[in-house]
């Protein structure tokens, strides 16, 4: 995995990344303690292979780290967190994926 430079623009709400000039997001609202991780935005021309996974999963540790809860409405996200089964524990008591 590579480590990548994630910055939350609370601002716009969502999390960033830019790689090769071009800016990579996942939107989000929030809402007591939890995240809710709205739409993930990746450029045509970021091509790199594995860098969705490398970014969801680099997103999910930014707010592991803040011990906030993650509800994925992404479909896209949703998906990676049925796959990757260690970040279940992050979702709030109730929410299934």
């Amino acid at each position: 995995m590579t480590t990548l430079e994630i910055t939350d623009n609370s601002f716009l709400r969502q999390f960033e990344t830019t790689v090769n000039g071009h800016l990579a997001k996942i939107e989000y609202s929030s809402q007591e303690r939890k995240v809710f991780l709205t739409k993930l935005v990746i450029p045509e021309e970021i091509t790199k292979e594995g860098f969705k996974e490398d970014f969801i999963k680099a997103v999910l540790n930014e707010i592991q780290e803040n011990n906030l809860r993650v509800v994925p409405t992404s479909p896209q996200i949703a998906g990676f967190l049925r796959k990757n089964r260690q970040y279940k524990e992050m979702l709030p008591v109730g929410i299934r994926i």
